[in-house]
């Protein structure tokens, strides 16, 4: 998978977020904070199987407090045979990764931050067996962990722009 650096990121219309991610974020949190509203980001990850390549979408989600939100988005894929737990893991690892790089600048800012997990709570589903490593991992990493029908950042905002 590509690096942090190698990523392209864009709003959902299409425009490309241009320079360092961190540095694109922290601009529009105080674009966002001199407006006047209050930011929750939510970062999440989802991944479709499409023949021998697996698609991937990794989104941050900016939540305006009562306001609605916007998201910065990045797509890639890999040609890769693996089960479905391991694809959930690496989509929980590619979340944390983008975590772990933006939670000193939400800290700064004071943006709460949450990590959300496209894994189902409910164990008849086949992404319910890797719930308890990416809970661990999340959580480990001193993060918010929320998993569906919580994670909408991964079970719906990355759902709709996995290519």
């Amino acid at each position: 998978m590509e690096s942090l650096k190698e990523m392209r990121w864009r709003r959902l219309n299409g425009k490309a977020i241009e320079g360092d991610l961190v540095a694109a974020v922290e601009r529009t949190l105080i674009r966002e904070k001199e407006a006047g509203n209050k930011l929750k980001v939510c970062i999440g990850t989802d991944s479709q199987k499409r023949g021998e390549r697996i698609e991937f979408a990794t989104v941050i989600v900016f939540v305006r407090e009562k306001k609605g939100g916007f998201m910065f988005l990045t797509n890639y894929n890999m040609s890769s045979k693996m089960g479905i737990k391991e694809r959930m893991i690496l989509e929980v690892g590619r979340s944390v990764e983008i975590a772990y790089n933006l939670c000193d600048l939400l800290d700064k800012h004071n943006v709460e931050l949450e990590v959300h997990a496209d894994i189902n709570t409910d164990p008849s589903f086949q992404s319910n067996k890797a719930l308890k490593e990416a809970m661990g991992y999340i959580l480990g990493m001193g993060f918010v962990f929320k998993a569906k029908p919580d994670a909408y950042a991964s079970s719906s905002c990355a759902d709709k722009v996995v290519r």
